[in-house]
């Protein structure tokens, strides 16, 4: 009994041993569109704001399928998906804010331009 070979294909592993849950699907997708939409928000705002909405788009995804079969996935993954969440949010938060920024400084460059005497210059 010792000296059994398990890797015969009639032979059956022995029972309880260790299982490796599977993990959420694009867990780790969502933590790193998450971190990237923190790392390029600014970027003139706009890459992050895209990013952190794919990763939040993702992540509404991948919670939905772990509430619906909590044990069937990896706890770990679920923390992943968490954290690339929270991210994704902060991301998206400071593209926005960035991006509003970057809008109102060309609005109030071009009111700065439209203002000059053009006329007078010629």
């Amino acid at each position: 009994m010792e000296n059994q070979n398990f890797n015969n294909p009639g032979q059956q592993p022995p029972q309880g041993g260790f299982y490796q849950q599977p993990a959420l699907p694009n867990s780790t997708g969502v933590l790193v569109l998450g971190i990237l939409s923190i790392v390029f928000c600014w970027a003139h705002g706009i890459i992050g704001l895209i990013l952190g909405i794919i990763a939040l788009s993702l992540s509404g995804k991948a919670n939905t399928l772990y509430l619906a079969n909590p044990t069937q996935y990896s706890p770990a993954s679920y923390n992943n998906m968490k954290a690339g969440r929270i991210c994704a949010i902060i991301g998206t938060i400071l593209s926005a804010l960035f991006l509003i920024f970057v809008i109102i400084m060309i609005t109030f460059a071009g009111a700065v331009l439209t203002s000059l005497p053009w006329e007078q210059m010629r």
